[in-house]
């Protein structure tokens, strides 16, 4: 799998962090015609805490890929971490920020800044339609993202979905819109799940009987729960899949419900992160989409899913992404490095964090104080 580029000859960078804090990119946004791009200036501010004051700690913190669609800049990094670094070194190539705090009853302290640079992203439906008649065969690359994992089946009962779901559908994209219809009619943002949910599709498929699962399934959770969903049937189908870890950065220009920030373009964004998806047609590429933020919309708005402006998303995260949010990973069930205690993790959009051999509560911010700001540059 190629790597992506987090922090270009990493090493090198990061030894001169310490007296230059400042790291400048050369690489820019991709250009769209007519389109502006938007930044961001992120804060991370960690103070790991825990009932003993005197203790030692671990930090696994997911850092943002670099893309056509959005590009990273480390701008500050410091702390009174006694190890660190930034490395990818899993089967994913999840960009990540280690640090670790020997025992001590000193404050567990660490602040990263980030400026972020990101612009819609979209791919044309006739270059997806023109890719898919094509049938070319598929890239070694990503043919990892038609297997199963711990949380991802595709066998039994998702197999049998995904056929009734496809019926005699050969074209590829095809397939994945009939996919992609059938998750966003039959599921709903369950507000009572924590966090981004677990994705864990093996316990949101409960029936036996594939034909009342087509017909009369109605399956709740939030975005990690409804995106892996739609990754499970759409792998299932022929169609490589992957859910895409991030964050929101503030104001969504199609509805609140999808981010918001004050007038001034300032948000705090611990709670903001949120699972999309991408699908895979050789010749077109990956491509952008998001079931999940539709039942957000019908939830917060209190509108159905025949409702105009639902229909008008729906359209749209068939094959876009608005980008006031910024991407992490696709990291499902692996280890991080240096290896934590909980392994495989089941995903990896939230800090993960450890003090003595007990996994702190990354659903919760106050768990182990961590705060998470996005300020727009307007």
């Amino acid at each position: 799998m190629k790597r992506r580029d987090f922090i270009k000859k990493s090493s090198i960078t990061l030894g001169a962090l310490a007296t230059t804090p400042v790291v400048t990119f050369a690489s820019k946004i991709e250009n769209i015609k007519g389109v502006k791009s938007r930044k961001f200036i992120v804060n991370y501010n960690f103070e790991v805490e825990y009932n003993d004051k005197n203790f030692p700690a671990k930090l696994w913190n997911p850092l943002p890929f670099n893309a056509s669609y959005q590009k990273v800049k480390l701008i500050h990094f410091d702390g009174n971490y006694d190890n660190y670094n930034i490395n990818s070194k899993n089967d994913y190539d999840a960009n990540t920020l280690f640090a670790e705090w020997k025992r001590s009853d000193k404050k567990k302290i660490l602040n990263l800044q980030l400026e972020i640079e990101t612009i819609y992203r979209t791919v044309p439906i006739y270059k997806i339609k023109r890719a898919s008649k094509a049938n070319l065969p598929l890239s070694k690359d990503v043919q990892q993202y038609l297997e199963p994992t711990a949380h991802i089946p595709i066998a039994g009962i998702i197999k049998q979905l995904a056929d009734r779901i496809t019926g005699d559908s050969t074209d590829s994209f095809e397939k994945i819109k009939k996919v992609y219809l059938w998750c966003a009619s039959h599921t709903f943002r369950d507000k009572k799940v924590i966090g981004c949910g677990k994705g864990d599709v093996g316990k949101m498929i409960t029936q036996t009987e594939v034909e009342d699962i087509y017909k009369n399934g109605y399956f709740g959770g939030k975005c990690t729960d409804l995106s892996s969903l739609f990754t499970a049937i759409a792998r299932a189908a022929g169609i490589p899949t992957r859910e895409v870890f991030g964050i929101r950065l503030g104001k969504s220009n199609f509805s609140k419900a999808l981010g918001k920030s004050d007038a001034k373009g300032f948000a705090t964004i611990s709670t903001w992160q949120h699972c999309r998806a991408e699908y895979y047609i050789e010749g077109a590429g990956w491509i952008p989409t998001d079931p999940a933020d539709i039942t957000k919309l019908e939830l917060v708005e209190g509108l159905k899913f025949n409702d105009s402006k639902v229909q008008k998303l729906l359209e749209k995260y068939m094959h876009s992404w608005e980008m006031n949010w910024v991407g992490f990973n696709h990291a499902r069930d692996f280890k991080l490095f240096p290896q934590p205690k909980e392994y495989p993790l089941n995903m990896f959009g939230y800090p993960y964090a450890e003090v003595e051999d007990n996994v702190l509560n990354y659903y919760d911010p106050k768990t182990f104080e961590y705060k998470i700001t996005s300020q727009e540059i307007l």
